[in-house]
């Protein structure tokens, strides 16, 4: 992939290939993510856990639950359920010895709500998520 593309049939990512290793993408996507005022409230290593629980082999896979503080409150106060569809994660993986680092698209993920409120937050950190994956 050259630059940052949608992804998927439904299009819910936003991407990018990085001539990074993992380990400095990960890096990398954290300091992005709070420079957009992102703090990342979970960790899901995908391998680790795939690993031990089903004792399987799977690629670098790491989900970065990511809360920008200020929406968030928005998001809760225009929709008080919202918190089934928070945090916005972005996900960091390795396959074939390429690494990619993804977003979430709010206002796809969002859009199955009908309140207008929300869609206009929605669509305000969905320009912060992506400037954090193209300044990657």
């Amino acid at each position: 992939m050259d630059g940052a593309v949608m992804e998927g049939r439904d299009m819910y990512g936003y991407g990018k290939e990085l001539p990074l290793t993992f380990e400095q993408a990960v890096d990398r996507a954290r300091q992005e993510l709070q420079k957009e005022g992102f703090g990342v409230l979970t960790e899901i290593d995908v391998k680790a856990t795939l690993k031990k629980k089903l004792d399987v082999d799977f690629d670098k896979y790491l989900i970065l639950g990511a809360c920008n503080p200020p929406f968030a409150y928005k998001a809760l106060q225009a929709e008080e359920d919202i918190g089934l569809m928070l945090p916005c994660n972005v996900i960091v993986h390795e396959k074939g010895g390429k690494t990619k680092v993804s977003a979430i698209l709010p206002t796809a993920a969002m859009g199955m709500i009908r309140n207008d409120r929300l869609l206009g937050i929605a669509q305000d950190v969905e320009k912060k998520l992506k400037k954090v994956v193209d300044a990657l």
